[in-house]
């Protein structure tokens, strides 16, 4: 699936998200609740708008949302962060990079409600968090393999925070 179709189906739709931000929302809720329906996430991303995406536009993201839910349930780690593919400025990837952490920690706020997090979860999620003010002014080799330590550590991040919350998911509340 492709970033910029994504991009311009919410663009289109007058939402104030990029496809890299919304992805962040579904990867979050999906970490709290693989249970999470896509009807949920798409009334997030419409917060309250009356957006205006045909059949075919509404299909495509809710297959986004359903294969980034296949990704994160399987124990294959296939999954990636939905971000510009690399034929973009590297400026222009870390921008999505932040709009995605951005997302992914709403999409945890907006699915888990339990106060009790463990000191990993914590660290984690404040290095998501220190993620979101990343200087976006990069270029050459060096910011470039930056960029991808981080996105590595990103995915890895992921899945340890869907076991963190799928181990408690019993006892917290979740939506």
């Amino acid at each position: 699936m492709a970033y910029s179709i994504v991009n311009k189906i919410l663009i289109q739709a007058d939402i104030d998200l990029t496809a890299a931000e919304a992805h962040g929302i579904a990867s979050g809720m999906l970490c709290v609740d693989g249970r999470t329906t896509s009807h949920y996430w798409l009334s997030e991303l419409w917060h309250d708008n009356q957006a205006v995406v045909d059949e075919t536009q509404q299909q495509l993201l809710i297959r986004l949302f359903e294969e980034t839910r296949r990704l994160l349930l399987s124990d294959t780690f296939e999954f990636d962060l939905f971000l510009p593919d690399d034929d973009v400025s590297l400026s222009e990837q870390v921008a999505a990079l932040k709009f995605w952490c951005q997302g992914f920690l709403f999409g945890i706020g907006s699915a888990y409600s339990a106060s009790r997090l463990s000191a990993e979860t914590r660290e984690i999620l404040k290095d998501i968090s220190e993620f979101t003010r990343i200087d976006q002014d990069v270029e050459g080799n060096e910011d470039e393999n930056a960029f991808t330590e981080i996105t590595e550590y990103l995915r890895s991040a992921v899945f340890l925070l869907r076991d963190e919350f799928s181990s408690n998911i019993s006892s917290n509340s979740v939506h």
